[in-house]
Formats: C-alpha cells, structure tokens, sequence
C-alpha cells in the first residue's frame, strides 16, 4: 500500500488554516466582553461599554467611545481618547491619555503622555521611563520616572510626590511638592519576565494549531518526517543547515534584478511559513522519537510534548535558544527532504505529456506487478516469432 500524497485539496484547507492563524487569532476580539488578546481592541466613536481589557496587542478608547466601567491592559500601546468612567490599570509600552477619566490612573510603561486637554478626576499613579503631563488631573499624582515633565497647560489638584528629574512648570501643583526616594524604581525588571510568559504562551497557542492542522491533514508526511529525524538526524540537520543558509542567497540574488524582486517577495514569504512549519516539526519529531523510546506512539502526544518542551526550553538563556536550533535544523531539513521526494515522485508518475503512466496512483504496486508479468509475456511470443521465422 503507497503512503497518500498530500493533494491540491489538503493544501488549499492548511494555507486557509494558515491565513485564519495569522489573521484573525492575532486580531481575535470578543465583542461581548470588549476584550481581547492580541491585535487591537477598540471602542469605536459613539460606541459604549461596559469593560474594556485586552492583553499583548493595542488597547484603544476612541474619541466618541465610551466604557463605563475600568479599562485594564497589559498591551503594546494603551489609548484613551475617549472617555472612562472608571479606573484605567496599564502595563504597556506607551500610555496616552487625550480624554477623560472619571476615576484613578495607575500606570507602568514606558512613555505615558497626559495631554492638553486631558482630564483626570481621581489619582495618578505612574511608573515610567519618561513622563509628561500637560493636562489636568483633579487628585494626587505620585509618579517616578528618569524624566517627569510638567508643560504649561498642566494643572494638578493635589499633591505632587516624584522621585526623576523634575522639569518644567512646577506652579502647576497646588498642593505641595514633595520628592520621594521609594517610587523611583526600575520598571523593566518587573514587566519584562511577565511580557516573556505571556508571548511564549501565545506563540506556543499559534504552534499548536499549526501542529493539529499539519498532522490532520498530512498524517503520512508527518510521520515520516518524524522517521527521517528518528533513523539520520546528522543528516538530516546538515540539509536543514544547507536550506537556512542557501534559500536566502538565492532570494537576495534573485532581488539583483528587477524581474527577480517579486519572486523574492513571494519567496520569502514561503520560506517564512517554511521555516515556521520546520519549528512546529522539529519539535514533533524528537518529541516522538524520545516518546518511542518510552513504547509510546502517539503523535498527538507527540506533538503537545515537543511544542511545550520547546517554549520551556526558550526561557533558558543560551542553552534554550541552542536547543532550539537544534530542534529547527532538524525539522527543516526532514520538510525539505519530504518535499523534494514527493515531487520526485510526483513527477516520476506522469509521462511527458502530462498523462499518468501505467501503474500510477492508487494500486501503484498491483499495475507495475502486471506491466512487468505482461511485458515479460510479449518478449517471450516475440522471441518465439523470431525464432520460427529463423527456422523458414
């Protein structure tokens, strides 16, 4: 029995898959609740509701929109241009408040801009690289930061405790201003390791999917790429360096000319998802290969041990990022050898004119079996007929 080749079909259904992965998972949004993970969660212009979070994407309140509850993030960049009825809580590389809070403002980030005509009514609170505020803030502000500066139009109802260098119009505080050593403290050491937890996760939801869509739809591709890693891994990683290395050469000397640009583009956007299904296979195939070890032989298990193995190996500095590569290498060059095979063999059941030969497809073995017995048959009647017109 031939192993099933991958059809037209199988592919059209994984690049679909691929393009729903990268598309919308990224921008996935739960209208429901107003949150969000990944992409951009947005409240419209005239929109109004209830909650608004959104985790490792864009959080954004538009002028026009409205939350009548507390706006949470832990995001890229959080926007408030709207108005919040509630509290805001950020952790995000810049926040950027243009409208209104009615409630508090507590803050970790990078940049956080309070700008002219900006309005908070209850407290701020900030940790942040550079901090300037130029609109009003009704209650105290207690911030630290390496740069805190206050523009003209700023106007600060209460106190003001700050520990940074302190720029600016200082007459905008009308309570007093008072510098306080232990709120300067260095954000990055405290966000950061969440920030790494929280991509691996998402980036090892991503694997996953693109794991179950790659083993449901090419079963016997996959399984042997697991064998081709399992029985000559040297080998194997050899070719997946040689791939890594001498794809982009060539795209770069295809892009030399014009004519060659966009295949370079659409080159290297194959080669990416290449690259990104090698990872996916890599880890899959030792994964299956230490489970065979143990007498177990399932793939899905496989699967879900090697992705996971593989994030965990990630967080380990050096030895992670190695193991990694290793594990790539691998899965690079058994996919490269796969595909190469099959299109040999793709290309070996066809005649030159484009129609299928003889013993080709499905009950390739019974027809080539046949074609031998039946050509062995001819050559014996002509030998026959040679022999009998020899003897006339």
């Amino acid at each position: 029995m031939t192993p099933s080749r991958p059809s037209l079909k199988q592919l059209a259904v994984l690049v679909l898959i691929v393009a729903v992965i990268l598309g919308t998972l990224p921008g996935l949004v739960l209208a429901q609740s107003q949150s969000g993970v990944g992409g951009t969660v947005v409240v419209a212009d005239g929109e109004t509701v209830s909650e608004l979070s959104g985790v490792a994407g864009t959080v954004i309140v538009q002028e026009g929109g409205t939350v009548t509850g507390d706006v949470s993030g832990l995001a890229g960049n959080v926007y408030i241009h709207g108005t919040v009825e509630g509290d805001v809580t950020a952790a995000a590389g810049n926040v950027e408040i243009t409208g209104t809070v009615d409630g508090n403002v507590a803050t970790g980030s990078g940049n956080l801009l309070v700008a002219e005509g900006a309005t908070i009514r209850g407290t701020l609170e900030a940790g942040a690289g550079n901090i300037r505020i130029d609109g009003t803030i009704d209650g105290d502000v207690a911030v630290g930061a390496e740069t805190i500066t206050l523009g003209e139009a700023a106007a600060i109802g209460g106190d003001l405790r700050y520990d940074g260098d302190l720029q600016g119009n200082t007459a905008a505080v009308a309570g007093e201003i008072t510098r306080d050593s232990t709120l300067g403290f260095d954000l990055a050491p405290t966000i950061q390791p969440i920030a790494s937890w929280l991509f691996a996760v998402y980036a090892l939801a991503l694997n996953l999917l693109l794991g179950a869509a790659l083993l449901a739809l090419f079963p016997d591709f996959s399984r042997g790429v697991a064998d081709r890693v399992a029985s000559d891994p040297a080998r194997t990683g050899l070719v997946g360096l040689g791939v890594l290395v001498g794809v982009p050469i060539l795209l770069i000397a295809a892009a030399i000319t014009i004519v060659g640009i966009p295949f370079t583009i659409a080159g290297a956007f194959v080669f990416a998802l290449v690259s990104w299904i090698a990872v996916v296979y890599g880890r899959f195939a030792v994964a299956a290969w230490l489970l065979s070890k143990a007498g177990e032989d399932n793939r899905w298990l496989a699967l879900v041990v090697g992705l996971v193995g593989g994030a965990l190996l990630a967080q380990v500095p050096f030895v992670g990022g190695l193991a990694n590569l290793l594990l790539f290498l691998l899965g690079l060059g058994a996919l490269s050898v796969g595909l190469y095979a099959h299109a040999r063999r793709h290309r070996g059941r066809e005649s030159p004119s484009g129609v299928p030969e003889r013993g080709s497809g499905p009950g390739t073995e019974t027809g080539a079996a046949t074609g031998t017995d039946a050509d062995a048959g001819t050559g014996s009647r002509s030998s026959s007929g040679t022999d009998d017109r020899a003897s006339n």
